[in-house]
């Protein structure tokens, strides 16, 4: 299947959401330029800023639940992180608490983040509404400059 086949409906959400959940847990990818791609195909915004924000906070719940019942060997080799990523996150989430969830989707400190929530055990039903809501932000911030830029 060629590059035009992957965006036609349904592949296009569904690639955008595969990538979305990849790129918050094991593959240092990015999925802002498929969303941004998707809206300049012609997808609705609000649907390509639902699947991209659902795939990528599943991707963070991963490594929250790797935060909770994972290993160093799944934090340091699958995922990735090295112990300065761990002890920025680390400091991050010492200072501003919870609240720093809402940054999950920054590089480099976002997936670590995640992790560390999980191991310190913060309530997942507080993660669930701070990490996508943080995660929303950006998409829609991302969907809403696309669009201006069509203008």
């Amino acid at each position: 299947m060629d590059i035009a086949g992957m965006l036609s409906p349904p592949y296009g959400l569904v690639s955008l959401f595969g990538l979305s959940l990849l790129a918050s847990t094991l593959v240092p990818l990015g999925s802002e330029w498929l969303l941004i791609l998707l809206i300049v195909e012609g997808y609705p915004a609000p649907t390509t800023v639902a699947v991209a924000t659902l795939g990528n906070s599943l991707g963070a719940v991963t490594t929250y639940l790797i935060g909770i019942f994972g290993s160093d060997v799944l934090t340091r080799r699958v995922l990735r992180l090295s112990a300065h990523d761990l002890h920025r996150a680390g400091t991050m989430y010492r200072r501003f608490g919870v609240w720093s969830l809402l940054l999950s989707w920054v590089p480099i400190v976002g997936d670590p983040l995640c992790l560390v929530a999980g191991a310190l055990r913060t309530p997942l039903p507080l993660f669930l509404v701070l990490v996508p809501l943080g995660k929303v932000c950006r998409y829609s911030a991302l969907a809403f400059l696309t669009l201006q830029g069509l203008r």
